[in-house]
């Protein structure tokens, strides 16, 4: 039984009648520009082959119930669409719950109740995105079974509202733009202040992309990531001063350099340092790509972690193992960590010859450092979020 038979059988049991519609949304890696998003910067993300599966059918009440299998000791949670708030006892409902909310409130006709069930091939806390892949699997999945005439970008923005609004976290719109507009086979240069976006292929045919996760699970509410952004905000008021400019993705190297001192605060300075100079290797790095600069490609992935290491201070002793005994190995073109930071995971490109003794090289040197396992990951880029029914056989 595959894991789509499984998902039918499991929505079965649970809800005493068949799913009708499935949908699925990916999680995402980004491969360089790391924190720049909430500071009007450049990243370079593509979305992944795996993610986040949801069956679902329309009833006749007004009652939603949600189940996942990743989550079963929680069970089944119930909530009516007249009562759409965050409640903590509802913890990963509250994702999908948020859509609901805010498609409603945006004034969508989302007027009956549903059964759904999620399966999420995400490790959660891992940072590829779990939490962004619920929110855009739910987005399709209300525009697909109500027929909403919504575009795919609206949904997107709706999902950064679920998460900064309704959740709490302060984040950027990578994450679900990455898994709601992804490509196969190609990353997404965005402009995260204005959304312009473009597509690149990722051409690196004899190398694979290997995901390394930690096993550190991490919390973004929970951790200092709110911080880290209220600190950029603080330096971008400082520069403003005398700078006439919205966020610090719209400075390059040589005017930050010129200008840092107005910031007055060493700490504040390297936070604003690194989101500066990352905006910039993001740029870099794409030309590189597309001229088949694949060397000076993988430097700047490189740079990019000891920046988040040295002047963002957000990976930790468990990403900087990965990253480090990475840059060590033969076949390496480099390796930073991804997503948020504060545990979760990192990323390597590695010729394809070598990446078995890659993997194992550095996940003995991984263990011996922290003393439990890292899991290794091949990344395939995959397609945005949508419906996949007809894939399903239902």
């Amino acid at each position: 039984m595959n894991c789509l038979e499984q998902c039918q059988a499991a929505f079965l049991a649970q809800f005493g009648q068949k799913a009708e519609h499935v949908f699925f949304a990916p999680g995402r890696i980004n491969l360089i520009g790391e924190h720049t998003d909430y500071n009007g910067g450049h990243v370079f993300p593509c979305a992944l082959t795996f993610g986040t599966y949801a069956l679902a059918r329309k009833t006749s009440t007004r009652e939603v119930r949600l189940y996942s299998l990743n989550f079963p000791d929680t069970g089944c949670i119930t909530f009516s669409l007249d009562s759409l708030t965050y409640q903590k006892e509802h913890d990963w409902a509250n994702y999908p719950k948020g859509m609901i909310a805010y498609l409603r409130a945006a004034g969508y006709d989302v007027s009956s109740g549903m059964d759904i069930l999620y399966y999420g091939e995400i490790p959660n806390g891992a940072g590829l995105s779990s939490s962004a892949s619920i929110e855009l699997v739910t987005g399709v999945l209300l525009k697909g079974i109500f027929k909403l005439p919504i575009e795919q970008l609206e949904l997107v923005k709706l999902g950064k509202q679920v998460e900064n609004n309704f959740i709490g976290v302060n984040s950027g719109i990578m994450d679900q733009f990455a898994i709601g507009m992804g490509k196969a086979g190609h990353g997404i240069l965005l402009d995260c202040d204005t959304l312009k976006y473009s597509y690149a292929p990722i051409t690196i045919d004899n190398y694979n992309i290997v995901i390394m996760n930690t096993n550190k699970r991490r919390e973004l509410a929970d951790s200092k990531y709110n911080e880290r952004r209220s600190e950029c905000e603080a330096a971008l008021k400082k520069l403003q001063t005398m700078l006439k400019i919205k966020s610090l993705g719209e400075l390059d190297e040589q005017t930050f350099l010129q200008h840092q001192a107005l910031i007055g605060d060493s700490i504040l300075i390297k936070r604003a340092r690194h989101a500066v100079t990352e905006n910039a290797r993001t740029l870099k790095a794409l030309k590189a790509l597309q001229q088949d600069k694949l060397q000076e490609f993988g430097e700047l992935i490189n740079q990019s972690h000891i920046s988040l290491r040295d002047d963002y201070e957000v990976t930790g002793i468990e990403l900087d193992t990965l990253a480090e005994a990475s840059w060590q190995q033969s076949g390496v073109l480099g390796a930073r960590m991804t997503g948020a930071g504060f545990g979760g995971c990192a990323i390597a490109i590695v010729e394809k010859d070598q990446t078995d003794s890659f993997i194992l090289a550095v996940g003995k040197a991984y263990k011996e450092k922290i003393g439990y396992e890292a899991t290794f990951y091949l990344a395939s880029i995959g397609e945005g979020a949508r419906e996949i029914t007809k894939e399903a056989n239902l």
